[in-house]
Parts: C-alpha cells; sequence; structure tokens
C-alpha cells in the first residue's frame, strides 16, 4: 500500500499542467481551507446549519440501509437487488435526518451523492469556490450522510473532491488492474457505474485469488476538511466516509464532447466481438490497437486531411458525420 502524493498551494495552470495531464491522483492538501463551509464544519450541528442556510426547497434521493450492512452499500445476497432502499424527499430534512443520527449504535446507513449544488444549494458555489476548476465546465455536486462505504468503481471524467466536513478515506488503483478487481455486472450496479465484488477490508483470496496483484499497486490518502483530492478518468476508487456527518463536494469535467459514450462503446464491442474465437478476437484486437487506440501513430497519415472522413480531426463537424454514419450502420433513423 503506496500513500498518495501529496502538494499543496498549487495553482490552476500548474494544476493542469503538472497534475492533469500526469494522470496519476494527488492529494491536494488545504486546497479548501479557506472555505466557509470548512470553518463551520467543526460540529455536525454547525455544518448542517450552514448547509441548511442555502436551502431553498429541493429534493433529494437518498440511500438508506440497515445497520447491519455497516455502511457498505451493496448488493443484495442474491444479486438481483441491492442491501438498500431510495427514499426521496427534502434535502433539509435529509440533514436533519443525518443529524438526528448521531452517536447511535443501532443508526441505519444513509447516503446520498451527486446532487447539483446550484439546485439543492444555490449559491453554495459561489460562498465556497474551487479556482482549479474554472474554465472546465465542471458542476460541482454535494454528497452528505453518515459513515458509508463505496466500493471501487472509476468516473468517465476526470475529478477533484472535496472534503467539506467529516473525515473520508481514499483507496485507488490504476486503469490497469481492472483484471483483478473482480468487477460486477457492467449493466446492473448501485449508481450507473459498476464496482469490484471484494471488500477491500477482509479481501477473499480464494475466490478472488488476482486480487493480491492489485494490492500491491493500491494507493491511500486519509481526507480532512479542507484536503481535496484529484482522482483521473478510470482510476478505480474506494470512497469510506469516516464520520457521523460527512459533506463532499466533487467536480467532474469532460475532456471532451465524446465522453459519454465511451462506455457504451465498449459495451457494444463486448456485444460484436467478446464471443468470437480467440484468433478472430486477436485480429479485431489489432485493429482496434491501429484505429482506435493509435498504436503505431495515426492510421490516415498516408491520407489527405479531406480524404480522412471518420479517421480526420475531430471538430464538431466530424462528429455530426461520425454520429449519422453510426446511425446508418446501425439501422438507426
Amino acid at each position: 500500500m503506496t500513500a498518495i502524493r501529496e502538494i499543496s498551494g498549487i495553482d490552476p495552470k500548474t494544476f493542469r499542467e503538472e497534475v492533469v495531464e500526469r494522470y496519476a491522483p494527488v492529494v491536494l492538501r488545504g486546497a479548501a481551507r479557506d472555505w466557509p463551509m470548512v470553518a463551520a464544519s467543526g460540529s455536525a450541528q454547525s455544518a448542517c446549519d450552514y448547509l441548511l442556510g442555502f436551502d431553498r426547497g429541493a429534493a433529494a434521493e437518498a440511500f438508506v440501509g440497515p445497520a447491519a450492512i455497516g455502511g457498505r452499500f451493496f448488493y443484495s445476497d442474491d444479486m438481483k437487488g441491492f442491501n438498500f432502499e431510495r427514499r426521496k424527499g427534502p434535502f433539509a430534512e435529509l440533514l436533519r435526518y443525518v443529524l438526528r443520527l448521531q452517536g447511535n449504535a443501532d443508526a441505519p446507513s444513509v447516503y446520498a451523492g451527486a446532487l447539483e449544488t446550484s439546485e439543492c444549494l444555490p449559491g453554495f458555489t459561489q460562498a465556497n469556490p474551487m479556482p482549479l476548476v474554472d474554465g472546465l465546465g465542471a458542476t460541482p455536486r454535494v454528497w452528505v450522510g453518515n459513515a458509508s462505504i463505496v466500493s471501487p468503481h472509476f468516473d468517465a471524467s476526470d475529478n477533484i473532491a472535496v472534503v467539506a466536513a467529516g473525515r473520508r478515506r481514499f483507496t485507488l488503483f490504476p486503469p490497469d488492474q481492472v483484471h483483478n478487481l473482480y468487477v460486477g455486472p457492467l449493466d446492473h450496479n448501485m449508481a450507473g457505474r459498476p464496482v469490484s465484488m471484494v471488500t477491500l477490508s477482509d479481501p477473499d483470496f480464494e475466490r478472488y485469488p488476482r486480487f493480491r496483484e492489485a494490492l500491491a499497486t493500491m494507493q491511500t490518502a486519509e481526507l480532512e476538511p479542507g484536503d481535496a483530492i484529484f482522482i483521473p478518468a478510470l482510476w478505480w476508487h474506494q470512497v469510506e466516509a469516516l464520520s457521523d456527518f460527512n459533506v463532499l463536494v466533487n467536480y467532474w469535467w469532460a475532456d471532451s464532447p465524446d465522453i459519454g459514450a465511451r462506455f457504451d462503446a465498449m459495451v457494444h464491442a463486448v456485444l460484436s466481438i467478446s464471443h468470437l474465437p480467440e484468433n478472430r478476437r486477436d485480429a479485431w484486437e489489432r485493429m482496434f490497437e491501429t484505429f482506435v487506440f493509435r498504436k503505431h501513430g495515426h492510421p490516415a497519415e498516408h491520407l489527405a486531411e479531406q480524404d480522412r472522413r471518420v479517421l480526420g480531426k475531430p471538430t464538431e463537424g466530424w462528429r455530426k458525420y461520425l454520429r449519422q454514419y453510426l446511425m446508418r450502420a446501425m439501422g438507426g433513423p
């Protein structure tokens, strides 16, 4: 287990050139130390009161599970459902509910995430800015709950996550460990992304023997209020909220307009290629290496730009042309 690299006092230009481009996680100690939210995080009551000052009656959906799950939101034993239920209600009532659970050893596990601050806490972002994401088109989102464990998963976008109240532990694995993480169903999961089936605190090595290899690459860090972490896209990460009252604010941003289609493209390849005999899969792997991953340089460098068509420059016109091509090829309208 390795500690995640830490830096502090970084400016937006250096962040983009030396952190984002490096494509490795970094703890940004004290990146939000000046937030009023962080100043209010000395107690759960004061943190809750601060957030309620921005409330305008928005609704929120929370995951609520029995105390027996130990905060780990996961599948049910039969894998058909989950070990929690979804409840909707006013965001303000969610905050008050989590506050009331303080100190209750038999309290249910509560977790609400990815709530856009512009909708549930208008004005919060202006009062608590994050200059590192200025100009990136990031949408601030808030996550609230008591002690919880979100199993290793990935995001398609780069991410800055700021601990605003409570403490959190982040455990990360690089993308090349995906085959050692024993990923669950791609299309049936808690919040839209597949998760590792391994329990990190008590791994079953008989069932998941390759996880030992993943452990050798594991990186971890614990964050206090005001600390942040940069998590690159496709890095697998488990997030543990360690306090009875936790608030996190995160920022995802896309590196291109096509980001939402990448996972779908992989699933389509599962449909069309994964079942082929090994020699045919190998042949298609060479095709992907050439035309998608460009292991041998630009595959159309021998063609004039106007003749490259689907292999041309990624402009908005090119994207429109390619979508139309794909719809025709797949029999769409």
